[in-house]
């Protein structure tokens, strides 16, 4: 799959601090096939010169305000790549994440999706936390469920459909979810592909009461659709 194109969807909000990074670690992957898409969600920052100035490299879409879920699926409407990957804008890549992952869509072409393993890195102002959990779990590489590990073809969103924009944390664990109970083959690289900074300001920090919420209102749903359907739903059902 050498020739493989890459719809890289890099969602954003008031990310002038870390989006030139991110987009770095796009642009520095070793697979070069690669279609860039910034989907600005309202941000009243500097992102949009930032991401502007990168010229024809990146395509910048500009939205009101409406939530990550909803960046994504503007993102996915645009892409134009066979395969699709996402990174949030204070992320970063290793730099041989699409190559890795289009390598096992070669010898596995029956994949509905993989995704990698995380490394957590914090920011200076949180040193007090990275020295806490300096031997803990958190510090080491954990299994990414999470979309800037996830690539799958462009065709698997037509499939299982797109993110739920009415979540406003676990719109990625719903669309696993309805992604395994549609389609089976899945897979979990050993590969440390994402690197997860962590700050002060992360949506899963300053908004974690909500996040816990949601994801055990989804467990209860998904236990419920099995209890009174037998299942999860009708294949390719779109949450929208």
């Amino acid at each position: 799959m050498s020739q493989s194109t890459v719809s890289c969807i890099v969602p954003v909000y008031n990310g002038e601090r870390y989006l030139a990074q991110a987009l770095d670690s796009i642009f520095i992957q070793s697979h070069p096939a690669l279609d860039v898409i910034v989907v600005d969600d309202g941000s009243t920052d500097g992102t949009a010169g930032l991401a502007t100035g990168y010229g024809s490299r990146v395509r910048y879409i500009a939205q009101e305000n409406a939530g990550p879920a909803a960046a994504r699926n503007r993102g996915l409407e645009a892409a134009r790549g066979d395969f699709v990957a996402f990174l949030d804008a204070d992320d970063l890549w290793a730099p041989e994440k699409l190559a890795v992952q289009l390598g096992r869509f070669a010898e596995r072409p029956e994949l509905g999706y993989c995704v990698a393993h995380v490394q957590n890195f914090w920011e200076p102002e949180l040193q007090h936390e990275a020295d806490a959990y300096q031997d803990q779990a958190r510090a080491q590489p954990m299994a990414g469920y999470v979309t800037g590990t996830l690539m799958a073809p462009r065709s698997m969103f037509e499939t299982v459909g797109i993110f739920d924009p009415s979540l406003g944390h676990g719109d990625a664990a719903d669309w696993f979810l309805r992604a395994d109970a549609q389609h089976g083959v899945k897979e979990l690289l050993p590969d440390v592909l994402l690197f997860r900074r962590l700050h002060a300001a992360n949506r899963s920090r300053t908004f974690a009461e909500d996040s816990r919420g949601e994801f055990l209102r989804l467990l209860k749903a998904r236990l419920d659709r099995r209890r009174n359907q037998g299942g999860e739903g009708p294949r390719g059902q779109n949450p929208r």
